[in-house]
């Protein structure tokens, strides 16, 4: 079987032209499987020998209008292709080959003669197989035994091939080695390099996508059957057939519509009666509709405008059944690719682009991209953009300072004198135009790139005056003397405007530094050390001032970035200044009342003014001093004592103040420091005072003795320690013996000494010169020891001087006070019994006052706001019951008649009258009608008027049924007296 094409003399041009266009670039292969229809036409051209027939082509061309044929070319070739970028939803990963339709251009440079060698690679690409990440092993089979595919996809000779002068077409087989599925397409060799025909008349658009139309072929004819079978390798060559070319429909065409595109035809359909169909995306499935056939004679239709952004190809299947809907042909595939148009401008991506150059860059320094995007077939020249400048704002230097790749959209600079103290911002108009920039029929937007010039270090800082000066009052600090003014035209507030000052001379003291306003960039020369108008009355700076940036390359520095600067010191009254301050001198203590210690005179600075200078006391903690007013001369009040607590470290501290009488006055104080030499003015003390020893000598009964001395060395230890010779007993009962030269002990002399408090008066000595002496009284304890040495209670008592009498006298208060403590304690007890042996004025089993607890009062409740008071008062008149009916009388209100006369209680009755003034009290309330508790409802707390309970005066006392209260007894002893009272039964 075969397939039958109608050609037309522009399709044969669009061959020619892609053939051409695919000479100059050499070997390339369609993986987008975008150009496939026309490609099959190139390929038919070629096979068929149509060039011959070029007399139509040339008949009637005359002089060509160049743009016109670059237009149609370039429609045309964009015709052949379609575009899988406009799709707005990305299909679903299915297994296969990524295009039905490969072209393979081969260069001549594979040429050895005529013939191509054996083993040798056609195409640097592959034919691309989509496993969908499944790590599928696939094997390709050509059927063409003079061509094969490599694992990898490459396209290679299986054998020497002589001469490829037609296209060659084959089909290759895809199968999964562990995978049943089995996927096929179509690969087209040709080579590079044939005859070109003439080129396209002038034609119209819409004769044009007519032509394309009619180029479609009118036939499609179902395929032959091929038997399968396995074999060695899995799969056997088939005969080849030829292959179905895809269908190519141009967008956004006028119609009329439907509009035919092929006829589907089953050889078979002379015997039996053929009913045929279409299925797929765009046929029964969405979208829906756009294209059908007629069942009967199988034309196929476009039913409405294509848009080729919004789908680039369809993909059906053309199916054949008899009348009984048996299948009578194996369904074929149907490709239809949407032919592009240039209905589309270039969109930039932004519509404002910004960008930034350093002033002073070079020729062909770069700026910015701005990028600019097509809709259409970026393949063709529907989607190929190029930019151009349209306009510069400002014209400085020159109009065109920048120049755009065409192609890639970056701008560059183009001349020299970018700066931008002159201007430091150029506005660029960008013009994006399609068809390759074909400004008579491309589509063309537009953005605006706004070109920021930064700055760079060339315009060095400048002092605005050669020669600054200032004054300064002397011995003052941070003093700012005088501002540095500086004009720098570089970007403010940037390291290339920033000012940095330097003083280079004039200042080897450092007396001065500046700093840098933030803000103005101002010097601020300023006094950091202070300066003496008697030393030095005038100062000469040289500054140098720069940036934080250094210049750039070339750029020198300016002779105005240097100035002097003169200072002159003012005078001030500085104040009298000790020269030695503080003072240190040495005395001895004890030193009479007007000794002259030392001469504390202060000095004026100011030599070049006469002035006089007085002195006073500033402090003198313990006022033994006093200063001569003016000379300055220091004598004592006082003894100087150098234990005195005003006395720290042997040194004695008092300041003083000097004055002058100068305008205004000006004053300076200086510390005299006195150290005392220590003298032995202190005797040593007895340490400790008290002491306590066993009446009976043991080894261990004795006392450590030492001394403490105000003084310090050598008038301290070693201490002489000594017993009086009077009283004689001190020596006779004590004696003393050296243990150390700071240390002694003090023990019995005689065996045994009565227990009592003893003061023995102690000599202690110093070692001073010459030494003082001290008699002291160390008070001594001696008692009664138990065997381990200490002193028993009773001995610790009688040593603390109380004797047999009193002891006894205390023992006997003790006994007083608990003998009074025991009496009333029984006097209570006999109270309590007394009380207890009175009889109760109840039955003790009728007493429920254990029965009757209080636990707390919440109120009435949520209808506890709103009750009558006036029902808790005692009415003021008593009409209202006395004037009601006979008959009617309320249980629950009081009697009306008089009231019982009760015993009145003496005011202080005797306690055994209280028993019979109760139980007169309670004879009379049971003879009182109008007493409570009568047969009345008591209101104890008043909880509301909305309660639903009646008045419990209806209840009866005495139970009127045959109702068993014997349950009462359940419920434990408190209820016991209920059960007793209406459980009784008969027996009550």
């Amino acid at each position: 079987m075969g397939t039958g094409f109608l050609w037309t003399e522009l399709s044969i041009t669009v061959s020619a032209a892609l053939l051409r266009q695919t000479s100059k670039e050499g070997l390339s292969l369609s993986t987008r499987g975008e150009e496939p229809g026309l490609r099959e036409l190139l390929s038919c051209f070629w096979q068929r020998r149509l060039l011959s027939s070029s007399s139509y082509l040339t008949r009637g061309l005359g002089k060509m209008n160049v743009g016109c044929v670059i237009l149609a070319c370039t429609l045309l070739v964009g015709a052949s292709s379609g575009s899988k970028a406009g799709q707005p939803i990305k299909a679903p990963c299915r297994p296969g080959f990524s295009q039905n339709f490969y072209t393979v251009i081969v260069p001549r440079d594979v040429l050895h003669g005529q013939s191509i060698l054996k083993d040798t690679t056609l195409s640097s690409e592959c034919v691309k197989f989509e496993d969908c990440q499944r790590s599928r092993e696939v094997g390709f089979v050509s059927n063409d035994p003079n061509f094969s595919v490599r694992p990898d996809g490459t396209i290679y000779t299986e054998q020497e091939v002589a001469n490829l002068s037609e296209p060659v077409q084959f089909m290759v087989t895809a199968r999964g080695l562990h995978d049943p599925h089995i996927w096929e397409t179509t690969v087209k060799v040709a080579m590079a390099g044939h005859p070109h025909p003439l080129a396209l008349s002038k034609v119209g658009f819409e004769e044009m996508f007519s032509r394309v139309w009619e180029s479609q072929p009118r036939v499609i004819k179902f395929t032959r059957k091929h038997q399968r079978s396995s074999s060695a390798n899995g799969l056997r060559r088939q005969k080849r057939d030829w292959v179905i070319p895809p269908i190519n429909v141009p967008e956004n065409s006028r119609g009329p519509f439907p509009h035919m595109l092929v006829r589907i035809r089953s050889d078979q359909d002379k015997d039996v009666g053929i009913r045929y169909s279409i299925t797929g995306a765009g046929a029964d499935q969405p979208p829906s509709g756009i294209y059908n056939i007629d069942p009967i004679s199988g034309n196929m239709f476009v039913t409405q405008p294509l848009d080729r952004e919004e789908r680039a190809s369809f993909h059906l299947r053309a199916h054949a059944v008899d009348m009984n809907g048996n299948q009578v042909e194996n369904p074929i595939d149907l490709y239809i690719y949407v032919i592009d148009m240039n209905d589309n401008r270039p969109e930039f991506q932004n519509q404002v682009y910004n960008g930034s150059v350093a002033e002073g860059s070079k020729p062909g320094s770069s700026v910015m991209q701005v990028t600019a995007t097509d809709s259409d077939d970026s393949t063709t020249a529907n989607g190929m953009v190029r930019y151009r400048i349209l306009s510069q704002t400002p014209h400085s230097p020159i109009p065109n300072m920048f120049t755009i790749n065409s192609e890639t959209g970056d701008i560059v600079t183009v001349a020299a004198g970018l700066d931008r103290e002159k201007v430091s911002q150029y506005t660029i108009i960008v013009q994006a135009t399609d068809m390759e920039g074909n400004l008579n029929f491309g589509l063309s937007n537009t953005a605006t790139a706004l070109i920021s010039i930064t700055d760079i270090n060339d315009n060095p800082p400048e002092l605005t005056v050669r020669t600054f000066s200032g004054e300064v009052p002397e011995n003052k600090v941070n003093v700012v003397v005088t501002n540095l003014t500086v004009v720098d035209r570089d970007q403010p507030h940037s390291p290339n405007w920033n000012a940095v000052y330097r003083i280079v001379s004039g200042d080897p003291s450092g007396h001065f530094t500046i700093r840098t306003n933030p803000i103005t960039n101002e010097g601020m020369l300023t006094v950091v050390k202070p300066v003496d108008f008697e030393m030095n009355r005038a100062f000469m700076l040289t500054v140098v001032v720069s940036n934080q940036a250094h210049l750039a390359s070339g750029i020198q520095s300016s002779l105005q970035s240097t100035a002097g600067v003169t200072i002159s010191v003012q005078d001030v009254n500085e104040p009298p200044v000790f020269p030695v301050n503080p003072k240190m001198i040495r005395f001895e203590e004890g030193v009479p009342a007007g000794t002259t210690l030392t001469v504390f005179a202060a000095q004026d600075p100011d030599h070049f003014i006469h002035q006089i200078v007085r002195y006073s006391k500033l402090s003198d903690p313990a006022n033994w001093l006093k200063i001569n007013r003016t000379n300055g001369q220091i004598t004592t009040m006082a003894l100087l004592d150098r234990e005195s607590m005003y006395v720290k470290n042997n040194v004695y501290e008092a300041t003083f103040l000097a004055f002058d009488n100068g305008s205004p006055q000006a004053s300076g104080t200086g510390t005299l420091q006195i150290y005392l030499i220590d003298v032995n003015d202190n005797a040593p003390v007895l340490v400790p005072r008290e002491a306590q020893v066993c009446e009976r000598a043991r080894p261990n009964s004795r006392v450590n003795i030492t001394a403490t001395d105000a003084d310090a060395d050598p008038n301290v230890g070693p201490f002489v320690f000594e017993l009086p010779s009077f009283p004689a007993s001190v020596r006779r009962n004590w004696t003393i013996s050296r243990l150390s030269g700071d240390y002694a002990q003090l023990r019995l002399r005689i065996p045994y000494l009565e227990a009592n408090v003893y003061e023995i008066p102690i000599i202690v000595s110093d070692s001073g010169n010459p030494p003082l002496s001290n008699r002291s009284l160390i008070r001594v304890k001696v008692c009664p020891c138990d065997d381990s040495g200490d002193c028993s209670a009773t001995g610790a008592v009688a040593a603390a001087g109380l004797g047999t009498g009193a002891i006894i006298a205390i023992l006997i208060c003790i006994i007083i006070l608990l003998s009074m403590v025991l009496l009333f304690v029984v006097w209570m007890k006999r109270r309590e019994k007394e009380r207890q042996a009175k009889p109760l004025l109840i039955d003790p089993e009728d007493d429920v006052r254990d029965n009757i607890l209080k636990y707390d009062e919440e109120g009435g409740g949520e209808e506890d706001q709103d009750y009558d008071l006036s029902q808790l008062q005692q009415p003021e008149s008593l009409d209202h019951i006395i004037n009601k009916p006979s008959g009617v009388r309320r249980v629950d209100e009081r009697p009306v008649i008089a009231e019982s006369q009760y015993p009145v209680r003496p005011s202080l009755p005797h306690p055994g009258d209280i028993g019979d003034f109760i139980n007169d009290g309670l004879r009379a309330a049971d003879n009182d009608p109008t007493a409570p508790p009568y047969d009345s409802l008591l209101v104890f707390d008043y909880e509301g008027s909305g309660s639903t309970a009646g008045s419990v005066s209806s209840l009866n006392s005495i139970s009127s049924g045959d109702q068993d209260y014997d349950y009462l007894n359940d419920w434990g002893p408190r209820f016991k007296k209920l059960a007793d009272l209406y459980g009784g039964g008969d027996d009550d």
